[in-house]
């Protein structure tokens, strides 16, 4: 990594968060302490207002505008692979907003990184099939916190019906696969998205209710995995 872009990126985590170590810096940009506390040194010296102190922590007291650093090419190349694979697969509604979003990012490129496309492909339009068509209702539902009825027919092709709280969507071993709290197993499940017959939103939005979130699901599995 170029030391500038380094330099941008530690600015960006302490924008984000609170006190935060030298080690953990370290570990997230993937250098030594000692590089970070030279790193900081010279921020400050620039003008960067980060306060703080070795073995104590870091922070930024108030807000710092850096101007974003060009893309390199692995970078531009990942951005178009992500473009591409959303535009296949991310549903009507982002795949219309991946090509926007990749007309914009190609509209600020110097010249040298204009001409320059990944080798890395999927396929270029939006592929309307069983597997993608309940993908942007899903979302919105989940975005918004709304109460969903579902019809979903298992691996031995059996259907139920349940109330569910959609909490977010992952692709996982190749499909699309549906978070949820079961209000009929009252415990979360997944779904996958390709056996999902029907589905209708219930324009109820469900409350943020402990126990029954995103971040308690990714608690519990890394709680087995331990």
């Amino acid at each position: 990594m170029r030391r500038a872009d380094r330099l941008f990126q530690l600015v960006q985590i302490l924008r984000h968060r609170r006190l935060t170590t030298a080690k953990e810096l370290a570990e997230r940009l993937e250098v030594s302490t000692r590089t970070i506390y030279r790193d900081v040194q010279d921020l400050c010296l620039n003008g960067i207002p980060i306060e703080g102190e070795a073995g104590v922590g870091y922070l930024l007291r108030q807000e710092v505008n850096v101007p974003p650093l060009m893309f390199n090419e692995a970078e531009l190349e990942a951005i178009q692979v992500g473009m591409r694979m959303i535009q296949a697969w991310g549903g009507k509604e982002l795949s219309s907003a991946a090509k926007q979003a990749m007309i914009k990012v190609e509209a600020v490129l110097p010249t040298k990184l204009k001409k320059y496309q990944s080798l890395m492909f999927a396929p270029d339009t939006y592929i309307d099939t069983q597997e993608f068509q309940f993908i942007d209702p899903l979302r919105k539902a989940a975005r918004l916190r709304e109460f969903l009825l579902l019809d979903y027919r298992d691996a031995k092709d059996d259907t139920s019906h349940r109330k569910i709280r959609p909490l977010a969507i992952y692709f996982w071993k190749g499909t699309w696969t549906l978070l949820a709290w079961c209000e009929l197993r009252n415990d979360f499940r997944n779904f996958r998205v390709d056996r999902v017959v029907n589905l209708k939103p219930l324009s109820q939005q469900f409350a943020i209710t402990p126990g029954q979130e995103m971040q308690d699901y990714i608690s519990l599995m890394k709680a087995q995995h331990c």
